[in-house]
């Protein structure tokens, strides 16, 4: 089996996918971030193909950042100075080749992820 990282993001607030939303990948190694893509949400919340395919897969630790700020903001929702959501680090493990799905489930005040299927 061969490893692969893709997303899905949910709009909670809207009841709608998040379509037109920034995502960057990163590998980590210690606390030295590596950029390896940037990718945006199509119109059912997901990117294009996998966030990290199958032929760049290494385990290792990596982050994904969520631009949620620009996207609520894309949206009209109206915002205090600061923002309370703006940028949502999701940071976690891929040990063995396999498919690792991480979903983000967003509103102006709040999110959630698991690892899904």
């Amino acid at each position: 089996m061969t490893g692969y990282l893709t997303t899905h993001v949910l709009d909670t607030a809207r009841g709608q996918p998040a379509a037109g939303l920034t995502i960057e990948l990163f590998r980590m190694e210690g606390e030295t971030r590596t950029h390896i893509r940037t990718l945006t949400t199509d119109a059912d919340g997901r990117t294009d193909g996998p966030i990290l395919p199958e032929d760049a897969f290494a385990p290792g630790t990596y982050e994904l950042v969520f631009h949620a700020g620009a996207y609520l903001e894309a949206m009209g929702v109206a915002a205090d100075s600061p923002r309370f959501l703006d940028l949502i680090p999701i940071r976690f493990g891929m040990a063995e080749a396999a498919h690792y799905h991480v979903p983000l489930l967003l509103s102006p005040f709040g999110y959630s992820t698991y690892r899904g299927s």
